[in-house]
């Protein structure tokens, strides 16, 4: 059976609500985060901020320096996911098997809905299937005032970097017969499951584009270990993972950087006791109880560590998250100088079980 999958990737996101959403901004180098004049990192930029070097995690007075005239705003987290949500809405309704990956990202498998059961002809289906691709983006367009990009292939390796291609309001089609030549000038970066270090590994070895993965004759094992038979498939374009249904999430997290580095008691357990309310409100949505709270500092040399602990039974409550939370600053003895940052996390979700337990 032929597949056909798109991978929607929304343009600058973040960025592109506010400037929909305040019409003095388009056009703007908009960069959503704290301002430069405040401790804090870039969660997003405009394209037109982009120009400039402004990347996200970049920190918010590093982002003011490249970009003296950007634009910061706040971030309206919830805005956000409620764009998300509608736009996830609409690919739904076309009867894919949808895969969030992530606010602003998905994967969908359109096989059905394009007919591709019983197809031979996998190029044909693809084909079909880029008048979908095009409904799609003229309704986010239209309904939500906002662009997105679409690539489409076999696979999710191929339709990920074909989201990629074109960008921004793109829409880019890997046929199964272009695919290996295609991919040959491309980065070895491009590949999924290739990081900074396994790149650098393969440019030491010669190997700089995926032409010259596709053309190496000797055991890609003895670069990148057991990744190398993986890494050669991925290579000329053959990828199995499935797409999988639902917008199950993995982990529900929050954190501060404090204006000044703190470590006032009373200080940090307001700001603790704060993220756990939030974190419980969004397991109670959600209908998921947390097996495993963490916590994460950050010193002001930006040295930064976590702890975490993993519980039996469901945690719901904000009272036993912070609880937890507290015990992890005090076990680890993490407070022992001022902290510019604090994070509280909850992970290993589930349906929580009818009733609470004791803990581990």
């Amino acid at each position: 059976m032929a597949r056909v999958i798109f991978h929607l990737d929304m343009d600058a996101f973040y960025a592109s609500v506010e400037q929909r959403d305040n019409p003095e901004l388009r056009g703007k180098p908009v960069i959503v985060g704290s301002p430069p004049t405040q401790r804090g990192v870039v969660c997003a930029a405009s394209y037109e901020a982009r120009a400039f070097g402004v990347r996200s995690a970049m920190p918010s007075v590093t982002a003011g320096r490249l970009c003296p005239n950007g634009v910061f705003v706040r971030p309206r987290m919830d805005r956000y996911r409620e764009e998300s949500h509608e736009i996830m809405r609409m690919i739904a309704e076309t009867g894919a098997v949808l895969e969030p990956m992530s606010i602003d990202e998905a994967y969908a498998d359109v096989s059905a809905v394009c007919g591709a059961a019983g197809e031979a002809d996998a190029d044909a289906c693809l084909e079909r299937a880029v008048p979908l691709a095009r409904e799609i983006k003229r309704r986010i367009q239209s309904e939500r005032r906002l662009t997105a990009t679409i690539g489409i292939a076999s696979n999710k390796l191929l339709a990920k970097i074909a989201s990629d291609h074109q960008k921004p309001d793109g829409l880019t089609l890997i046929r199964e017969s272009d695919k290996v030549r295609f991919l040959r000038p491309l980065p070895v970066r491009a590949l999924y499951g290739v990081g900074r270090v396994t790149e650098q590994v393969l440019n030491k070895a010669g190997i700089e584009t995926i032409g010259d993965l596709q053309d190496y004759p000797g055991d890609l094992r003895a670069l990148v270990g057991s990744f190398g038979p993986k890494l050669k498939q991925y290579a000329f374009g053959e990828d199995d993972r499935p797409v999988e249904a639902g917008d199950e999430i993995k982990s529900i997290s929050g954190e501060e950087t404090f204006l000044k580095d703190t470590d006032d008691r009373a200080v940090l357990r307001r700001c603790l006791k704060e993220q756990a309310e939030d974190i419980a409100a969004r397991l109670k949505r959600r209908r998921l109880g947390a097996h495993t709270v963490q916590v994460k500092v950050r010193y002001g040399d930006f040295t930064t560590v976590t702890r975490q602990i993993s519980v039996e039974d469901s945690i719901v409550e904000a009272a036993d998250i912070y609880r937890l939370g507290c015990f992890l600053l005090r076990r680890d003895r993490l407070v022992t100088r001022p902290l510019r940052l604090l994070g509280l996390g909850v992970s290993n979700l589930r349906e929580p079980a009818g009733r609470q337990l004791s803990l581990l």
